[in-house]
C-alpha cells in the first residue's frame, strides 16, 4: 500500500520522463506536492525504494530506476528508466538492526553545520541515518546535520555529532538553532533576541557570541534530538 503523495510522486516521476526524457528536479518535485521542503521528498523516495516502486543506483550521483507502478495508476508493467533526483544508494542493514530500525524513521542527513565559525550552507543529502521515532515531534518535517566544530561543547553538543532539527522559521529565547546568515552561512547556535538584534550564542568560552541586525539571520529549524556514534 502506498500513501496519496507517494503515488502522487511516483506518478509525478514517470509522467515527466514519457514526456520529457528527464525527471523533475527536488524542487519541482516540493512545488508540484506541495510540501515545505525537500526533505519530505527525500524520504517519500526513500519510502517508494522500501516498497520495491524504485531503486537508487549505486555509483550514480542522484539516479533512480524505476521498476513498476502501482495498479492505482493503471499500468500493470513497463520499461524501466533511470532518472535522477535521489540519492546514492544504501546498503541494506544486517538483519540482527532490523528489529531496531522498524522502531525508528530515516531522515536525511542534510550536510554539515558549523558549531564554530559559519561554513557555507548545504542542501544537498549526504546520506540517510536511522532516528528514534521519539525524537520527532508533531507533523513538523524534520531533518538531520552532522556537526562540525566544538563551540556548543558546553551543552554536550561535539564535534561529528549529528542533530536532529525540526523544521521552523521562528525561535524563542534559549533555542538551539539552524541559522542561516546572510542566506549563506550556516550555524548552530542558542537564539536570543535583544534590543531589535539577534544574539547567536556559543556555549564555549572560546567563542564570542555574534550580535546581528534581525534582517541578516533567518532561523531555518530548532534543535529537537542528538545523535552520536562511539
Amino acid at each position: 500500500m502506498l500513501t496519496r503523495k507517494q503515488i502522487e510522486l511516483l506518478k509525478l516521476i514517470h509522467d515527466r520522463m514519457e514526456k520529457e526524457g528527464v525527471a523533475p528536479s527536488f524542487d519541482e518535485m516540493k512545488d508540484a506536492l506541495d510540501l515545505r521542503s525537500k526533505s519530505g521528498i527525500h524520504r517519500l523516495i526513500t519510502a517508494l525504494e522500501e516498497r520495491g516502486f524504485i531503486r537508487r543506483l549505486p555509483h550514480r550521483a542522484r539516479a533512480i530506476e524505476v521498476l513498476k507502478l502501482p495498479d492505482a495508476l493503471g499500468k500493470s508493467g513497463f520499461e524501466a528508466k533511470v532518472i535522477d533526483g535521489g540519492a546514492p544508494a544504501r546498503s541494506a542493514p544486517p538483519p540482527q538492526a532490523m528489529a531496531v530500525e522498524a522502531a525508528a524513521l530515516t531522515l536525511p542527513v542534510m550536510g554539515r553545520i558549523a558549531a564554530g565559525t559559519p561554513i557555507e550552507a548545504i542542501s544537498e543529502p549526504m546520506r540517510d541515518i536511522a532516528v528514534p521515532g521519539a525524537m520527532l515531534s508533531g507533523r513538523s518535517e524534520h531533518y538531520a546535520l552532522e556537526v562540525q566544530g566544538d563551540s556548543m561543547i558546553d551543552l554536550g553538543i561535539n564535534d561529528g555529532d549529528i542533530v536532529v532539527i525540526r523544521e521552523q522559521t521562528t525561535a524563542d529565547n534559549g533555542d538551539i538553532v539552524v541559522a542561516l546568515v546572510d542566506d549563506h552561512e550556516a550555524t548552530l547556535k542558542r537564539f536570543r533576541k535583544v534590543e531589535g538584534m539577534i544574539a547567536l550564542e556559543a556555549a564555549n568560552p572560546a567563542y564570542e557570541t555574534r550580535l546581528l541586525p534581525a534582517a541578516r539571520v533567518k532561523v531555518q529549524g530548532r534543535l529537537v534530538g542528538l545523535i552520536r556514534s562511539y
